[in-house]
């Protein structure tokens, strides 16, 4: 079965020593009871990043200001959490001032976190400056963006979807004058077709250029093509990385949806009415009822059950996770416990539930 195969694959190297970051400016009322995080490379990258990781589209500046992202970002650190996630186009780039103003209030040493954000969708319906991977844009993408997060450089700089219109070598080009110029220090993809991310990479090697190491996916129980057979050779013989997002479906996973949409969900945000759509989908919900029984078995909720999913992969890196509340973030971080709990018979039932093979 699929999730069998993904299991026999060579594993990428996990780290088992990890070390937890205290903010004393910033205490956390409610001790965290999860196991500690463990530390994967970033493919065949030097750079590790926490198996869990926290991201800010959606919460960030639309359900949660400066204030409650530095308890956020602090609760997570604090369990050992060192990347966080964002996107120039989030909140229009108010998700990055956000982030921006958090890490100046909690003053952490620059080299124990890591930083990602991405550039594609653009601020402005110009020419040249929206759904682009063009050199000009990238180049002035990346200075707007270091100057709302109010940083130097960014740990990993994401080329936010492909550009069709702009010669890959173009753009590799581009993202290897960032690294050179000191900007950002790793540059990836994210959501790219598999033939194109190798073009990128033979580019880049022909050149003697910093070449793409890392992919940002989709990846949950619904969505696995990102590492269906044509990825194979990206993660198992070039060593890219993966730093995978929405696990939780955007919700639909941790079972909230079953009987509607909450009011304090993210499916209830104004905008979003795309996203309410798939979410009360009957045959989605169907799946995830099937699969409460399977997660109460294991003694996980549905929503630690399904990111312990993801991290069975061994070509994921780490899973990116959103929280709006402190809470949901201590809930999601004992997801943990249940890693080492996919048995060939659990996930013999989860492929059944899912029809996959």
């Amino acid at each position: 079965m699929r999730s069998q195969r993904l299991l026999s694959a060579p594993a990428i190297f996990r780290v088992l020593l990890f070390r937890r970051f205290k903010s004393s400016q910033y205490p956390i009322a409610n001790e965290l009871q999860a196991p500690p995080v463990n530390y994967r490379h970033l493919g065949k990258a030097g750079i590790q990043v926490s198996e869990l990781s926290f991201g800010s589209w959606v919460t960030f500046h639309t359900q949660s200001g400066v204030e409650s992202t530095v308890e956020m970002m602090t609760a997570a650190f604090d369990a050992g959490v060192n990347f966080f996630d964002n996107a120039e186009n989030y909140a229009a780039g108010q998700s990055e001032e956000v982030m921006g103003a958090a890490l100046k209030k909690l003053g952490w040493r620059r080299g124990s976190y890591l930083v990602s954000t991405k550039l594609f969708w653009g601020l402005h319906a110009r020419p040249n400056e929206q759904n682009t991977l063009n050199r000009k844009y990238l180049l002035e993408g990346i200075d707007g963006s270091l100057k709302r997060l109010d940083l130097d450089y960014v740990d990993l700089l994401f080329c936010h979807r492909p550009d069709p219109t702009t010669p890959i070598e173009e753009t590799v080009w581009a993202m290897h004058n960032i690294i050179d110029r000191g900007k950002a220090l790793y540059w990836g993809t994210s959501e790219w077709e598999a033939a194109d991310v190798l073009s990128a990479i033979e580019i880049a090697e022909r050149h003697h250029l910093h070449k793409p190491v890392v992919e940002q996916p989709v990846y949950n129980l619904f969505q696995r093509h990102r590492f269906g057979p044509e990825y194979e050779r990206l993660y198992r013989d070039h060593g890219y990385g993966s730093t995978t997002w929405s696990p939780l479906a955007s919700g639909l996973l941790t079972g909230k949806y079953n009987k509607g949409v909450p009011k304090d969900s993210r499916g209830a945000l104004e905008g979003f009415d795309w996203l309410r759509k798939e979410l009360t989908q009957e045959d989605r919900l169907a799946k995830v009822a099937a699969l409460a029984p399977i997660a109460e078995q294991m003694g996980a909720t549905l929503a630690q059950f399904s990111l312990a999913w993801c991290l069975q992969n061994p070509y994921v890196s780490t899973v990116m996770t959103g929280a709006s509340r402190v809470s949901q973030l201590y809930e999601n971080m004992k997801a943990l416990k249940f890693v080492d709990s996919f048995t060939p018979g659990v996930l013999s039932e989860i492929d059944r539930v899912f029809d996959a093979t």
